[in-house]
């Protein structure tokens, strides 16, 4: 993955990745940077835990769903005009570990397809568990043991190393300088809040996830968007909503890499914000002691990354601070309890200071939101919310409107921006999603991907804001 200049964070990892086939089976171990161990119920640092291990079951369907999610990973589904032949960097995907859960996610190189794989207790054995994150590398042997696992074969997953070698007095310990890229990290923020505002629409059989997904057009020359729709023989794809339950489809061909699970699957739930204008959808296909879960971004041409949905928390007054607390109470929950998690805090009577402090840490990656569990859950990534500027650069830029003095107010609720471009009208409302500008970003978007910097900046510069 690639990382903006200067905001590399490097993991150093304990062991290498590798696999292995002997007579027992095949082995696939994963490198980890540590976490925490579980110890008579408290949670403690790790230098050298094991995240878990243990054999996974059935390993056939394990290995090619952990393959999928490495696929979408390398894969750039909207490549923008003038781009020949681009690169893709390396991009792993990562793993978290939590008690009764192993989730596996990535994003793809256009960062407007996420996709999930959830391990449920049923699907695995574990002789030992604790909890952590980190970036899985799976190197083409590991891919190619996967694509040798068949049906019936034991696999054992371990994520850590069984044995270390820890360095002294000059002996050395295994290293590897991973980039992390900012899009990944925004995007894990933005995907989450998106899945968070989404409801169940409706459920497809195996048949009929079957029929419909091998359906959908390899490939689409135009960004017209479509809608997936219940028909006399099924699901169908329709090129606007309808009265019922609809859900957005953007770039309808970015949900055929699920093709090759469908066999196994046991249904197609599909989410979505019930909207009528488009947005973002999720896909979940069921799948034996698994789940495997796509979200993709309100047109193909778009990644979660730019969406701008967090803005708002990051730049309420003492949200950070708010987030510190938070994070300091978590301890790696499949399933984050709202209410409990608002006592600890101290505000029993306050569950949007709770959500709005998760938003800030969903910005810098550590919390994700689950759609069957319809909860949030922690994950850990090298990065804190105390990089603005990286995580999000249109707040940075609103911040320096707002300490330059480029703000000057009409009444409390209209107010004058001069930005780089002119002098910009913003006309705030209850909440940041009722502001207007008479800026260009506003203009083309009209508040769908987020707050302009000029609304931002007259937030952040009203009088008693910072109180």
């Amino acid at each position: 993955m690639t990382a903006a200049p200067g905001l590399e964070q490097a993991y150093r990892y304990l062991g290498e990745s590798c696999a292995t086939v002997g007579e027992g089976g095949a082995a696939l171990a994963l490198a980890t940077s540590g976490g925490v161990e579980v110890l008579d119920g408290e949670v403690a640092p790790a230098a050298h835990p094991f995240f878990f291990a243990g054999f996974v079951s059935p390993a056939d369907v394990f290995a090619q769903a952990l393959l999928l999610v490495a696929q979408v990973a390398r894969t750039r589904f909207y490549k923008p005009p003038g781009m020949v032949g681009a690169m893709l960097a390396a991009a792993d995907p990562v793993v978290t570990v939590t008690p009764g859960r192993v989730r596996f996610e990535s994003f793809s190189a256009c960062c407007g397809v996420a996709a999930r794989l959830d391990l449920l207790p049923e699907a695995f054995d574990a002789q030992r568990a604790g909890a952590g994150t980190t970036n899985v590398d799976l190197n083409p042997p590991a891919r190619a043991l996967l694509a040798q696992v068949g049906a019936g074969a034991p696999l054992r997953l371990q994520v850590g190393a069984e044995e270390l070698s820890l360095a002294t007095m000059g002996a050395a310990l295994v290293e590897r300088k991973v980039p992390l890229a900012t899009r990944w990290v925004r995007g894990f923020g933005e995907a989450q809040a998106q899945a968070a505002r989404m409801s169940p629409l409706f459920a497809m059989s195996p048949a009929e996830a079957r029929a419909f997904v091998r359906a959908l057009p390899r490939a689409s020359a135009t960004k017209a968007v479509s809608w997936a729709v219940p028909s006399t023989r099924g699901f169908r794809l329709a090129p606007e909503p309808r009265t019922g339950p609809a859900a957005c489809l953007a770039g309808p061909e970015r949900l055929r890499f699920m093709e090759p699970l469908l066999r196994h699957g046991i249904g197609l739930r599909v989410y979505g914000a019930g909207q009528t204008e488009p947005g973002a959808s999720a896909w979940e296909l069921g799948l034996p002691g698994m789940r495997l879960t796509a979200t993709l971004s309100p047109d193909k041409s778009r990644g979660f990354s730019g969406e701008g949905g967090l803005l708002g928390d990051l730049a309420h007054p003492g949200a950070i601070g708010d987030a510190d607390l938070v994070a300091a109470l978590l301890a790696y929950e499949p399933a984050i309890d709202l209410a409990a998690l608002s006592a600890a805090a101290g505000w029993p009577c306050d569950a949007q200071r709770t959500g709005r402090a998760l938003n800030v840490l969903a910005a810098a990656g550590r919390i994700g939101y689950d759609l069957a569990d319809q909860a949030y859950y922690h994950r850990e990534l090298p990065y804190d919310a105390a990089l603005p500027g990286a995580l999000a650069p249109r707040l940075d830029g609103a911040r320096a409107l707002a300490a330059g003095g480029a703000v000057t107010w009409a009444d409390p609720a209209h107010a004058t921006v001069a930005g780089q471009g002119g002098v910009y009208l913003v006309a705030l409302g209850a909440d940041l999603s009722e502001a207007t500008c008479t800026c260009p970003w506003y203009g083309r978007h009209h508040g769908a991907r987020g707050p302009c910097k000029h609304v931002l900046a007259a937030t952040l510069a009203r009088p008693g804001a910072a109180a």
